[in-house]
């Protein structure tokens, strides 16, 4: 196969093959398959992309489909490296042991409000969850009078079961249902929980400080408000608040090793945007954005403002940024402290090369299989695994060219 170029970032397509036997497998053999930045649009040059090239020449691996049967399958929280925790949209939480999907899903998941881009939506497990067994979902929530809003709870886990379930936030991000529920649960190194929450689809509510529209709240592992939080003490603010002027946060990383939060966020038509998240910032939606309306028309003329935050990349034309990880295992060392962002409406994962807190680099990686990749995790195995947001959903993985 000849490499080919498409997209807003010309980048070289990885050759593929197909073996049905075991399920789709398709070995992808990355030789010198790297984007030039000399190539990227102006865009994207702009947002702080760089012309280093990463890692080895070449690297070799495969994508595996480790389980299907899923619908519409959003996050996954891996107990051990045999058994998984798995959301599926329209309101299950599923249990995955020894590379088997189990039949029955896990009782004592809230009643979720299951509509367009709302439902059961991210999974994570305390950092003590050893010891604890607390498992934290996040999803939409009827609130009555045909309102939802942005939730988490937290229950025990037994194996088949949760227990105890009570919760940790609901958000005052109340409107219509159907739209931008954020919803990426991650904790950090010190234990605080960060809670990304969309627009709600009212764009100028993100700019409100009084309300949890647009922002990432940070918490304790039990919802109280750290003292440290930027607007604590303020009137004018809600103490949860850590960031605010987001659009739709739906992919988020923490790096623990330097204690960094990475976000990405679906801009409106164009301005997709990768962020590196701080106390008390303001990301700017919808006062500054390298989007426009999708009727075509211009949203504001501005792309920057004093005191309101650049993206660290923006894609313009969108991609449709999803989950989001940060590579840190020893199984593709060329991959190490990488960012992969996956890309529902182009169907493909890139992969984003760091150096120095930038992204030097891009390549796009699996744009031939045509489907909507929700989320991606690094597994304890030191692998990658992709949730495909389809009907009969899949948990993908790659690993290396010849493995099992």
């Amino acid at each position: 196969m000849i490499p080919a170029s498409r997209g807003p970032i010309p980048v070289p397509m990885s050759p593929s093959s197909r073996h049905a036997p075991g399920g789709r497998v398709l070995a992808l053999l990355l030789a010198g398959f790297v984007t030039l930045l000399a190539a990227c649009s102006n865009s994207e040059a702009a947002s702080g992309l760089g012309d280093e090239a990463a890692g080895p020449e070449s690297a070799d691996w495969q994508v595996v489909t480790a389980v299907d049967g899923l619908i519409h399958p959003w996050g996954i929280a891996f107990v051990s490296e045999s058994e998984w925790l798995v959301t599926e949209r329209p309101g299950r939480l599923r249990v995955v042991r020894d590379g088997a999907l189990v039949d029955e899903p896990v009782d004592g998941v809230p009643q979720v409000h299951a509509s367009n881009q709302g439902g059961l939506l991210d999974v994570a497990l305390h950092p003590d969850f050893d010891t604890n067994r607390l498992v934290y979902l996040s999803y939409s929530r009827d609130v009555g009078g045909g309102q939802t809003t942005t939730a988490v709870v937290r229950g025990e886990f037994d194996g088949s079961a949760l227990t105890g379930v009570e919760d940790v936030v609901e958000t005052r991000a109340v409107a219509g249902p159907g739209r931008h529920y954020g919803s990426r649960i991650d904790f950090d190194a010190d234990g605080y929980l960060y809670v990304t929450v969309g627009d709600r689809g009212q764009r100028d509510r993100a700019q409100d400080l009084t309300d949890h529209v647009g922002t990432t709240l940070r918490l304790h592992d039990d919802g109280r408000v750290p003292e440290d939080n930027p607007f604590v003490g303020r009137d004018d603010a809600l103490p949860e608040i850590w960031t605010y002027g987001n659009r739709n946060a739906q992919g988020q990383a923490v790096d623990l090793e330097r204690n960094i939060v990475w976000q990405n966020e679906h801009g409106p038509r164009g301005g997709d945007e990768l962020n590196r998240m701080e106390a008390g910032l303001n990301y700017g939606w919808p006062e500054i954005t390298h989007g426009i309306n999708y009727d075509g028309s211009e949203l504001t003329p501005d792309t920057a403002r004093a005191g309101m935050e650049q993206p660290v990349v923006h894609w313009t034309p969108s991609i449709a940024v999803s989950g989001m990880a940060l590579y840190t295992g020893d199984v593709f060392p060329e991959w190490q402290g990488d960012l992969f962002v996956g890309a529902l409406r182009q169907q493909h994962i890139r992969r984003l090369h760091m150096a120095d807190g930038e992204v030097v680099e891009q390549e796009v990686m699996l744009d031939d299989l045509g489907v909507r990749f929700r989320e991606i995790a690094q597994g304890p195995d030191g692998l990658l695994y992709l949730l495909t947001d389809e009907r009969n959903g899949e948990i993908l993985r790659l690993e290396p060219a010849g493995g099992e």
